[in-house]
């Protein structure tokens, strides 16, 4: 299970095939006269494609996701991709933590990349060396440049691939795991099937389990769960459509560029922490930096395989390693009982709820993010 440095490099003709269809794209009209109220808008996705076609320099943003280091690995016969950043820390300070962040759906490894840096160079952002982290994004099976598993995606089957990325790869001893949305799940499943490796775990998106014979929800913890599922009954068609005819959406969003896009921001917009507007939060070229990744690897359907094989997953079982929550600020959150969630992280000792940044918190608010690990992880450094 050696790694190979690998640097991202897309072919021109494959640039030049996504220019020629962006210019040739058909745009529909909106169905209702608010904007954004029966999904994407499309005057919004008009000027995202305009520019995806005309303004966007994708060889730039090549240059700079290329000044990472990037690797490829086989690991249970299936290539994973990740970039691992290792410490900058003056002799003499302690040896850093290792530490693997997980990125969820619709996004990608990049989203991790600006809280990576902060982590590994602590001293170049004004915090303490003793602080300094060796820090592993991998991207999620299916997700770019990693492979699918073989056999079903669940999160407890991504979770026995990173702890043989991080423990037989990549040789450390003990680490720790951060992540939100789907790595969220894979982080929780890393606390509960390894705690002798795992030092801690740090989550996002704080998990609601989903058996409740032994202990029935209080009536807080129940109000919770009836706002979620009124929630989700406005916000997941996008769930159902993945769920059950996930090759049927890919074939259309493999073959359109726009469509690819328009389904990437609908969630962008969503559930990141921009009051509605898209643009507030998110730069053009980052999004479309998210957007061409998906589509020059092509893997926007295998990306689904997770939805597709989401009944195979179980609920966590008892996460006895130190945790911590730092609350997403989405409507998925909003009022969410710290008592639900220590239903399953029995020893939890960090809860934060900022009250800003989103779905995508380590992208929107990264110095936030890296300041929370930072604060958790370091009374456990010496623990083990």
């Amino acid at each position: 299970m050696t790694a190979t440095a690998f640097r991202i490099s897309v072919p021109d003709d494959v640039l030049d095939d996504l220019r020629s269809r962006l210019v040739r794209t058909r745009f529909t009209t909106a169905s209702d006269t608010t904007a954004w109220a029966a999904g994407v808008d499309p005057g919004q996705l008009r000027d995202l494609v305009d520019h995806w076609a005309h303004g966007f320099d994708w060889r730039a943003a090549e240059a700079a996701l290329n000044t990472f280091p990037h690797y490829l690995a086989e690991i249970a016969g299936a290539r994973v991709h990740f970039v691992h950043l290792r410490a900058e820390r003056p002799a003499g300070t302690p040896a850093p933590l290792p530490l693997v962040l997980t990125h969820g759906w619709p996004s990608s490894f990049v989203e991790m990349l600006a809280v990576a840096r902060r982590l590994a160079d602590p001293v170049g952002h004004g915090a303490d060396a003793a602080d300094a982290f060796d820090v592993v994004v991998p991207s999620l099976p299916g997700f770019l440049y990693s492979e699918p598993v073989r056999g079903p995606f669940t999160r407890r089957r991504v979770a026995e691939v990173w702890h043989a990325l991080m423990t037989g790869t990549l040789g450390y001893d003990r680490f720790g795991a951060f992540g939100g949305d789907i790595g969220g799940g894979v982080t929780q499943w890393l606390g509960a099937l390894y705690p002798g490796e795992v030092t801690g775990i740090h989550i996002t998106s704080a998990v609601v389990t989903t058996d409740f014979r032994d202990q029935p929800p209080t009536a807080e913890e129940q109000a919770y769960l009836d706002a979620l599922a009124a929630y989700d009954a406005t916000d997941g068609g996008y769930s159902e459509i993945m769920c059950t005819r996930p090759d049927t959406l890919a074939a259309a969003l493999a073959d359109s560029p726009a469509g690819l896009l328009a389904w990437i921001i609908d969630k962008y917009r969503e559930w990141s922490d921009c009051g509605g507007d898209l643009e507030s939060q998110w730069d053009r070229d980052t999004i479309l930096t998210v957007a061409t990744l998906y589509w020059v690897t092509g893997t926007i359907g295998s990306s689904f395989q997770q939805y597709y094989h989401y009944p195979l997953n179980r609920p966590v079982p008892a996460v006895t390693v130190p945790a911590a929550v730092t609350l997403s600020h989405e409507p998925a959150y909003a009022g969410l009982p710290r008592s639900l969630t220590e239903r399953v992280l029995t020893d939890l000792r960090h809860w934060s709820t900022p009250g800003r940044g989103g779905h995508f918190m380590a992208h929107e608010e990264p110095e936030q993010v890296a300041d929370e690990l930072r604060t958790f992880f370091r009374p456990l450094r010496s623990d083990g």
